[in-house]
Parts: structure tokens; sequence; C-alpha cells
């Protein structure tokens, strides 16, 4: 039997093909449209495997898609292709719908009409805390019944998809899992998002851009614990259940900041001053959410994962990985990269 990763080429996607391949000898096929975000160095330890196959193209093909998964004898989707980042879903929300919404509901048929054929199939879609909005300083984290509430296109398109896979197990009995993650973080993470910029900007002598007053409160997942849950709920979970993953481990993004500068102080000090002197505060993004906090008590209870790195293990484990790996930061950080980061926090 084979799995079908969607997105491996991806920041979580590719840290869960390693990790499953470090794990188990059950092959992995990859299919990946490698939009900007998508990097196939991030699989080089795995491309000569026997084990790992990888197909370009898009799961809105819907012929492609039904034929890779009879060719392969698919037995499980793990969801993870998606456009993930809120600030560019703000600027450009249609690519989102069109890839989270539609492109999902291609896959979904497609792996429908595999599994009405007799073919043993589940269907895990990997989604985010995001869709559950906001919450206040003193409410409790999120659970799996808190209610939709998506404050951005991400994730509204991303809400729109969870619907879609728990309307596919309900109308049709198609085995189909769904988890929602907190922030994740570590290797091979597209410096766009927080953490991976803070690291680039501050090694290249650049601002440290912080929206409003950098209060906002994110729960960090390191990206290993996310993928030995997603392989746990793959293995265990309850078709038509959904799952959150949390790394409880709720901290200000000015902390984060903080932290990962004391961090650069010790692994590579400058020679006057510290890295906090380059944050910076810059205008709100539209639509901030204020705080995600996520309860992954269902998890802990049901199938016994836990995460295993606390905040401060993993975001050293991370700093480190990005100074002895500055030639993949420089490979992904082009001249788009560079105009779209300036525009952004200008």
């Amino acid at each position: 039997m084979t799995i079908l990763v969607t997105g491996g080429a991806g920041f979580i996607g590719s840290n869960f093909i390693r990790n499953w391949m470090a794990e188990t000898e059950e092959p992995v096929v990859n299919l990946d449209k490698l939009t900007y975000a998508g990097n196939l160095d991030n699989l080089r330890a795995v491309e000569q495997s026997s084990h790992y196959k990888f197909i370009h193209g898009d799961i809105a093909d819907a012929i492609r898609v039904r034929a890779l998964l009879g060719d392969f004898g698919i037995r499980a989707i793990i969801h993870f292709a998606a456009e993930s980042h809120v600030d560019r879903s703000i600027s450009g929300p249609m690519g989102f719908v069109d890839t989270n919404v539609v492109g999902t509901a291609h896959l979904l048929q497609a792996a429908l009409e595999h599994w009405q054929r007799g073919n043993p199939l589940t269907f895990l879609h990997v989604s985010t805390d995001e869709v559950f909005g906001s919450l206040e300083p003193d409410d409790p984290p999120f659970i799996e019944t808190s209610p939709y509430r998506p404050n951005s296109p991400y994730a509204a398109s991303k809400a729109a998809s969870d619907h879609l896979v728990r309307a596919y197990g309900e109308t049709y009995g198609l085995p189909v899992l769904i988890s929602h993650c907190s922030n994740n973080y570590g290797p091979y993470h597209f410096p766009e998002k927080l953490i991976p910029l803070l690291i680039y900007n501050a090694t290249n002598g650049r601002d440290l851009p912080l929206y409003g007053d950098g209060k906002q409160v994110r729960d960090w997942l390191y990206v290993a614990d996310h993928c030995q849950a997603l392989r746990m709920i793959l293995q265990g979970g309850v078709p038509g259940e959904t799952y959150n993953i949390g790394g409880g481990a709720e901290r200000q993004n000015i902390e984060v900041a903080r932290s990962v500068c004391a961090l650069l102080d010790d692994y590579v000090p400058l020679v006057d001053g510290s890295y906090s002197d380059q944050i910076v505060l810059v205008r709100d993004r539209p639509g901030h959410d204020r705080r995600y906090a996520i309860s992954s008590a269902k998890l802990q209870s049901d199938l016994g994962w836990s995460p295993t790195h606390s905040f401060e293990a993993g975001l050293a484990k991370t700093v480190q990985w990005y100074l002895d790996h500055r030639h993949w930061t420089a490979m992904v950080t082009g001249g788009s990269y560079r105009d779209w980061v300036a525009e952004q926090y200008t």
C-alpha cells in the first residue's frame, strides 16, 4: 500500500515525508504544484529512495489525480496542499479560493470515486486553528467543537475546505479525518512566516518587523511534533472525527522576537549591541486576530499524543538549523521575495 501526500514540497509536507520515511517503509507519492513556497530541495535526503515518488501536478487536475490514485494503489491521502499565508490572502484572496476550496473539492471527488470502486482509502485533511477566529485574553483554548469564525480570506478558505471534507464524510461515507494545528515552526519554513523571517532579517542586518503593538498571541508547535501527531491520527483516528494539535506554548509575537534575538546573540553575537535593537513595529494588518490557543486534550486522551519539544528547545533547534543552512534561505529569497517583503512591511 502507498500514501499520497499533497503539497509535500512545502514546509509541513516535506517535514512529514522525511519523518514518515524515517519511521516506516510504506511508499510515499508526493503530489505538488511547486508554487513559490514549494521546494524540492526540502526532500533531497529522500529523493533517491525507491519508496518515494514525486509527481509535479495540481490537486485540481481531477483526471490526473484519479489516475495516480489507481496506479499507485493509494490507501490514504494526507492533504497539506494549500495557500497558507494570511498576508498574501489579503492582497490576493482568489488564489486561496482556487487552491484551498476548489482544489480540495476536486481532490475529494477523485478520492470518493477511488473509494467507491472498492479501494480502501482514508482522507486526512490538515487544517488550521485560524478557522476558529480570535480569542480574548481570558478565553479558554479552542476545542474541536468551537464555532467557526474565520477573519481572513485564508482562514475562510480553510474553513470552507473543512466543511467540504466533513460533508463528503457525512453524505457519502468517505472515511475522512480533520486536524487543526496551531502555528508551526522548524526547519525548511519559508521565510515569509514570523520565525524564519526574524532569523533571516536579523542575520542580514535588517529590521525585524512586528505588526501593531507586537502583542498578538500564538500557540507554537514544533513541526516534528505535528508530524508525529498526524501519523497517530492516520493510524488510530476514528473516521469522521476532528483532532486539535497544539504545542501548549502561547507567546506574544514580541516575546518570540526577543527569544530569537537572544539565541542569535548567543550563537552569532554582534560586535556591538543586540539583535533585539532591530525590532520595529509596523502598521497592523487588516483583520489581525489577537490570540489563538488550541487544546489537544482529545488527541492526548484518545491517541496518547503529546508534544516532545518545549518552545525553548524547539526554537533553539530551529535557529541553529537556519544558521547552518543559510544557502537554503539564500536560494528561496530571490528578487520577488524581497519585493514582496518590502511592500508588506513598509
